[in-house]
C-alpha cells in the first residue's frame, strides 16, 4: 500500500473575532490552536472530542474552505495558500454529516455527480462525464436507474452513498469525513463504513475522519487525535488511545463508550463542571477545572503536546500511574 504523506499540518490555528457590543473591541474565539499531524495515503486519522472542540473547524481548514489564522498546511508537498487552492482542491474532497442537506434537491443524481467534472474538467465531453458518473455510482453500490432520480427519492444511506460518489468524481487523494454516519441508523452505518474501507483499499485514499462516536473510530482509525477546547491533547495510534490512554480527558471519553459485552466491568468517569467558553480559555491547562488529577502546576502552566507519539499534553499522565 502506498504510504506517501499527502497532508502535513504544522501549528494549524483558526481564531475568530466575535463582536459583543457596539462600541467594545471584538473578542477572540480560539476555535483551533496548534494542530500538528501528518496524513498518509491509505491511512485514516481520526479526530475526536466533545462538541465545540474544533473538529469541524479543522475540517474546513484542510478542505481549504477557510484560511488558517496561523500555522502551515501542505497538500501533496505544496503549501496550501489561497493562491494555490484552485490547484489543490481536486486532491481534497469532503463528505458532510447530513447527506440530504448537502445535495441539491432540484438536481437529478446524474447532474449532481457530473457537476464537479463540468467545473474542473472542461475538456471532457458530455458522454465522458455521464460515463464517469455512472461508473462511480456503480462503485458505491448504486443502481443505473438511480441516475435520473432526485435526492428525496432515496433513503439516508443511499444519499450518503451519493455524497461519497460525488466526492470521488475528481479522483481525490484525501477525503475529509465530517461525522459521515452519525445521521444514519446503526445497520446502515456499518454498510457505509464498510464501503469507505473498501474504497480506501482500492484507491489508497487518505481519510481525515471526524467523529464523536469512539466505537466507530475504533473500527476505522489508524491514528487518533483527541481534541479539547480547540487544542489537541493526545495523539497516538489506535491501540495507544484505546488501550493505553494517557490524558485524563481521553480516559473519561473512553469510560463513556458503551460496551457490547454485558459481563464486562467498567468504571464510568463523570466529569464535573461545564466546558469552558472558547472566549475565555482558562489559564494553564484548559482541562484543569474538570480534571480530578489537577494540581497547582496545571492551573498555572499549559502542558505542551510532545512531538513523538504517543503523546499527551498532561503533566500527570495516566501512564505514570500504571508504572
Amino acid at each position: 500500500m502506498n504510504t506517501d504523506t499527502v497532508v502535513v499540518a504544522q501549528g494549524l490555528s483558526r481564531h475568530y473575532e466575535v463582536k459583543s457590543h457596539l462600541f467594545s473591541p471584538p473578542r477572540i474565539t480560539q476555535a483551533l490552536t496548534e494542530a500538528n499531524f501528518r496524513l498518509q495515503a491509505g491511512k485514516t486519522l481520526a479526530v475526536v472530542g466533545e462538541s465545540g472542540c474544533g473538529k469541524s473547524t479543522l475540517a474546513r481548514l484542510v478542505t481549504m474552505i477557510e484560511e488558517p489564522t496561523a500555522g502551515a498546511l501542505e497538500i501533496n508537498g505544496e503549501p496550501a495558500t489561497p493562491e494555490s487552492w484552485g490547484r489543490l482542491r481536486d486532491s481534497v474532497q469532503i463528505v458532510f454529516q447530513d447527506p440530504y442537506g448537502s445535495l441539491n434537491p432540484r438536481q437529478r443524481i446524474g447532474s449532481i455527480l457530473e457537476e464537479p467534472l463540468k467545473i474542473n474538467r472542461p475538456e471532457l465531453s458530455a458522454f465522458e462525464r455521464t460515463q464517469q458518473a455512472r461508473e462511480t455510482m456503480q462503485r458505491v453500490g448504486l443502481r443505473p436507474e438511480h441516475f435520473e432520480r432526485y435526492p428525496h427519492m432515496f433513503s439516508g444511506g443511499q444519499r450518503q452513498r451519493i455524497a461519497v460518489a460525488r466526492a470521488l468524481m475528481l479522483n481525490p487523494k484525501v477525503l475529509v469525513l465530517d461525522e459521515p454516519v452519525s445521521a444514519l441508523d446503526l445497520s446502515i452505518q456499518s454498510q457505509i463504513l464498510n464501503l469507505l474501507t473498501d474504497l480506501q483499499d482500492q484507491f489508497g485514499l487518505a481519510y481525515l475522519f471526524i467523529s464523536h462516536d469512539l466505537s466507530v473510530v475504533r473500527h476505522m482509525a489508524d491514528e487518533v487525535i483527541v481534541m479539547y477546547l480547540g487544542r489537541p491533547v493526545e495523539h497516538g495510534t489506535k491501540d495507544d488511545i484505546f488501550q493505553r490512554p494517557q490524558h485524563p480527558y481521553t480516559k473519561a471519553l473512553l469510560s463513556a463508550t458503551p460496551i457490547a459485552d454485558p459481563k464486562a466491568k467498567k468504571q464510568r468517569i463523570k466529569l464535573e463542571g461545564e466546558l469552558p467558553s472558547p472566549l475565555d480559555v482558562p489559564h494553564g491547562c484548559a482541562f484543569a477545572p474538570r480534571c480530578w488529577k489537577a494540581q497547582d502546576r496545571c492551573r498555572q502552566e499549559r502542558p505542551l503536546l510532545p512531538e513523538n507519539l504517543p503523546a499527551a499534553a498532561c503533566f500527570f499522565p495516566e501512564e505514570a500511574d500504571q508504572h
